[in-house]
């Protein structure tokens, strides 16, 4: 038995989970909606994987930002958050009912 994950496999893990803010919400009117992403995941990966995850959708475009880590302290401890890398995709008709009351 092969440990060789397929590309379909590999898919699933790009999108870590949809990121839902008040200007998410206000973007989702234009088709346009927030997801945090792996950090080496590129932008044809999370078109694919938006496609996958939501059938019958399709990406007109991908934007991407990374998010570096900020400084945070509580008390005498200091820390830092993790960095991410979040997608904004824009998505051709129907809107994803899944996560619109999110």
């Amino acid at each position: 038995m092969s440990k060789e994950r397929t590309n379909t496999e590999k898919l699933y893990d790009v999108i870590k989970k949809p990121l839902i803010t008040e200007k998410s919400v206000a973007a989702q009117a234009e088709g346009k909606y927030s997801f945090e992403v792996r950090k080496d995941a590129t932008k044809v990966d999370i078109a694919k994987a938006v496609e996958l995850a939501f059938p019958g959708r399709k990406v007109k475009s991908v934007n991407t930002v990374y998010m570096p880590s900020h400084a945070k302290r509580m008390g005498y401890k200091f820390g830092r958050t993790d960095s991410s890398k979040k997608a904004i995709v824009t998505i051709e008709g129907d809107p994803i009912e899944e996560l619109a009351g999110a």
